[in-house]
């Protein structure tokens, strides 16, 4: 009967994983309950050993020598204890052995149960401590179910739980389907640990190349950042730490034979290696890749990457739905703002025009200003020269009077038109717009007017002559 006993511990130890130390003290346990329920009182100290060789099961109850007893389930007289100690003492603790020869069904079925609890215990306990050992790390799981909240993975020893948060969303899952999972984090329920999973996770992306490539493994290449929109497309920066080695051709592998198994684990996501560099301005042009990046200029104070690109390179820089710039931008860590050569040259261009408005403008309201604060003196002074200026400028040009004395070819004299009357002006004189142009030179209307008169005189000699 012993024989068998021990027989089954070492069986129940070997299904649940644990050992078989663990689960004597498990057992023991339960006789304690089972005992202090049916058989000894419960507020007695009650020890059981197991024996592990022969599955000897003996029960002690545990006593404190004193002088005088108070309480008989507790304590024990040092006359009595030296008869089971010889070197007892006052306040030393004796375990007399009590062994109850037949416990009962009863103590059979509650120790029972109290077995498999603490085995339960105990087994969650293991799982607890080797998954929190774990966790940061990739793990190989079997789809079980699949419910509308989470997909419950089987990882061996335990389930773990994928939530929806986690999950990638073009990714298709089916029962039975082999993964690898990023072990998220493992947290203590009353029914057990909960292994919490993710396959959305950028670490699920650092840990598949440190698996995947050996140079990341053993540190000749070293992976300096990571960003990553789960089942579209990510950005890895790499950089070499012995000489002689190229990073992304060690990520790519031969043929592109490593980054496709990466590629494959993550049902066609797309990945892009590019080249980490110290120098900010050349991670950025290179996080932008593969658009080709003609200059960038970076505000610190504000943590912006302004980067200009030719102009067929602009919507390649930019990347669908603004894929490329978010993932450069989680990349670097810089906010980046893209522009196009053919925008910034034009802005370039009207630049300096602006700047001469701005000029003139600065110019104009310091006249304006030093007016009125200019001397009393001064502002006298220039008022009649402005005044005088303007007096000639809209002074009229002199018209002298014509009288002209008509002779017709009758010979009949025709009435002389006095001073007074209308009087014939020049066409210069008539036009207004004209006469203000020539208002300067005086000299020259005089001039004008009297060779018409000469003119008009010789003319009408001739006349004379005729009628005659």
């Amino acid at each position: 009967m012993k024989t068998e006993f021990m027989v089954a511990i070492t069986q129940l130890a070997a299904e649940k994983n644990l050992s078989k130390e663990v689960v004597l003290a498990a057992v023991e346990s339960a006789l304690v309950s089972a005992y202090k329920k049916n058989i000894f009182s419960p507020t007695q100290d009650i020890v059981v050993k197991i024996s592990p060789s022969t599955g000897d099961v003996k029960a002690y109850v545990r006593k404190k020598v004193v002088e005088d007893v108070a309480d008989p389930l507790l304590e024990i007289t040092l006359k009595d204890a030296r008869k089971l100690d010889k070197n007892a003492r006052v306040d030393d603790v004796v375990s007399i052995e009590d062994t109850p020869p037949n416990s009962g069904r009863i103590a059979a079925q509650t120790a029972r149960q109290v077995i498999l609890q603490r085995l339960h215990e105990a087994e969650h306990d293991t799982i607890f401590k080797e998954f929190t050992f774990r966790v940061n790390d990739i793990i190989t799981g079997t789809i079980q179910r699949i419910t509308p909240d989470a997909i419950y993975v089987d990882v061996g020893k335990a389930e773990a739980v994928l939530p929806l948060k986690e999950q990638v969303h073009n990714e298709r899952y089916r029962i039975g389907r082999r993964l690898k999972f990023y072990l998220l984090d493992v947290q203590k329920k009353p029914r057990g640990p909960e292994i919490i999973l993710s396959r959305a996770h950028r670490d699920l992306l650092r840990r598949l190349f440190e698996l995947e490539i050996p140079e990341i493994a053993s540190g000749a290449v070293e992976l300096k950042a990571v960003a990553r929109e789960p089942g579209y497309r990510s950005k890895v920066a790499v950089v070499a730490r012995q000489e002689g080695i190229d990073p992304i051709g060690c990520c790519v592998g031969l043929r592109g034979i490593r980054i496709q198994n990466i590629i494959n684990e993550f049902n066609g996501e797309k990945i892009d290696v590019i080249l980490w560099s110290d120098a900010q301005k050349v991670f950025i042009a290179n996080a932008l890749s593969p658009a080709q990046v003609s200059h960038v200029v970076l505000n610190a104070a504000e943590g912006v990457a302004t980067v200009v690109v030719p102009d067929k390179q602009l919507s390649l820089a930019i990347g669908k739905e603004g894929q490329n710039a978010r993932l450069a931008a989680k990349l670097t860590g810089w906010r980046i703002d893209i522009k196009s050569l053919s925008s910034v040259e034009a802005a370039k261009a009207l630049l300096p025009a602006e700047e001469e408005a701005a000029v003139e403008d600065e110019e104009a309201e310091e006249a304006t200003v030093a007016a009125p604060s200019a001397e009393s003196g001064s502002v006298a002074e220039a008022a009649p020269a402005e005044q005088e200026e303007e007096q000639e400028q809209e002074e009229p040009v002199e018209e002298e009077p014509a009288a002209y004395e008509l002779v017709l070819t009758t010979g009949t004299p025709s009435p002389s038109i006095s001073p007074s009357g209308p009087q014939i002006r020049f066409a210069e004189d008539i036009l207004p717009s004209r006469a203000k142009k020539k208002k300067s030179s005086k000299k020259d209307a005089d001039a004008r007017s009297a060779k018409g008169k000469k003119s008009k005189s010789k003319h009408t000699y001739v006349e004379e002559e005729d009628a005659s």
